[in-house]
């Protein structure tokens, strides 16, 4: 396999092009990321035998997510003799490509190749400028082999339209963020728990790791004193601690309920515990929920997007490395609160027990994460008509 090193020093091994078909996209932000991967996992849901190809620009520090097959790395410098390697090796059937198209020589190789090029999230302070009022103005010629851009902004719209760019290749969408596709849940089991549960108040610590439960059941101790009938559903994050996290609760005093040897919460349980691959259903219970994995400082943390899709009013500890940024915009919003103490957990919980305050963090979480969805939708649309496109015209060939 053929050994290749870019200017920022980043070196990789150029792997063999997978078979099938194979979708390129660039990112130029973590977000961005995130949301591409997320859409490549999304197509190959719907075309098996799909490749995601990611690249990213060299100034960030991008790992692996789930859906883009091949993390290729930050792209090398934009000449032509790069641009020819990398298209010929690769031979991508699609591409999104997000942010500024600043790497004009590979998205004309592109274009030259017949290769669908769609330019998504193009903002304002990302719009290409004119080289020089001396020159000829070259950013429509850039822009014509771009098979659809869609943008948040009118502005950037209204400019592209009067560089000449075709209306009909342009596209108001929402930012490109992920979006959820939350768990499903049995519907009688459901209707069964909310019955069971009544008006009682709920709050759910899901991704429990073993080493957080003691805390997070001091926690809910002191919330007991001020709400007397509160329950606490602890999720498991491993099924594999679920021996020892009944060891725990039975020595902590608090009386619970096993829900994987059939048990079900009693007017008296204070907690119930869950081995966690019923987390749709416990989120629809639970207005409040804790993503857990996140009570150590420096853990990665879990993402937010289900709890958030589902309704629930979230809280987290300072561990969130991993998802940094969903946790920054729900709490831009209002969705998501951090806490830091046992007492400060047991104080929010108490808080948000309150049907208003909870109900109004888990609307603004919910339009936060959904917001989006249209993009998505729009994208993974586009994408497969390009590669259907793609598939006529070899098999024509």
């Amino acid at each position: 396999m053929q050994r290749r090193t870019i200017k920022s020093g980043h070196s990789y091994t150029l792997q063999p092009r997978p078979q099938g078909e194979l979708l390129w996209v660039h990112a130029t932000t973590p977000e961005r990321y995130q949301a591409l991967c997320d859409i490549g996992r999304r197509l190959k849901s719907l075309r098996p035998d799909l490749s995601v190809l990611a690249s990213w620009e060299p100034e960030l520090r991008l790992t692996g997510t789930v859906g883009c097959d091949i993390p290729v790395g930050p792209l090398a410098e934009d000449t032509l003799t790069e641009a020819r390697s990398f298209v010929a090796h690769w031979q991508p059937d699609a591409c999104i490509w997000t942010g500024p198209p600043s790497r004009r020589v590979m998205l004309r190789h592109l274009r030259e190749q017949g290769t669908g090029v769609l330019l998504a999230d193009l903002l304002d302070s990302e719009m290409p400028h004119r080289a020089s009022r001396w020159l000829p103005d070259q950013r429509r010629r850039m822009l014509e082999g771009l098979t659809c851009i869609l943008t948040p902004s009118k502005t950037v719209r209204d400019r592209l339209i009067r560089l000449g760019f075709p209306s009909e290749r342009l596209e108001l969408a929402g930012k490109l963020r992920v979006s959820a596709i939350p768990p499903g849940c049995n519907e009688d089991e459901l209707a069964t728990m909310q019955q069971t549960l009544g008006s009682r108040p709920v709050w759910l610590a899901a991704h429990v790791r073993l080493d957080e439960l003691p805390r997070i059941l001091d926690a809910h101790r002191n919330a007991l004193r001020l709400l007397h009938r509160l329950l606490l559903v602890v999720a498991l994050d491993s099924i594999t601690d679920l021996e020892a996290a009944r060891r725990l609760l039975q020595d902590s005093g608090l009386s619970f309920a096993d829900w994987e040897n059939g048990g079900e919460p009693e007017d008296f349980n204070q907690v119930l515990l869950t081995g966690g691959e019923d987390l749709g259903l416990w989120y629809r219970l639970s207005p409040v929920a804790l993503i857990a994995s996140s009570l150590d400082p420096a853990a990665q943390g879990q993402s937010p997007l289900d709890a958030a899709a589902l309704g629930s009013a979230m809280l987290h500890g300072p561990g969130i490395h991993a998802h940094r940024d969903l946790y920054d915009r729900l709490a831009k919003v209002g969705a998501a609160v951090q806490v830091q103490t046992q007492s400060g957990m047991a104080d929010t919980v108490v808080a948000l027990s309150a049907p208003d305050k909870a109900a109004e963090m888990a609307l603004a979480g919910w339009q936060s994460v959904t917001e989006s969805a249209a993009t998505t939708d729009t994208l993974l649309e586009r994408v497969q008509t390009l590669l259907d496109q793609r598939e006529d015209s070899d098999a024509g060939s």
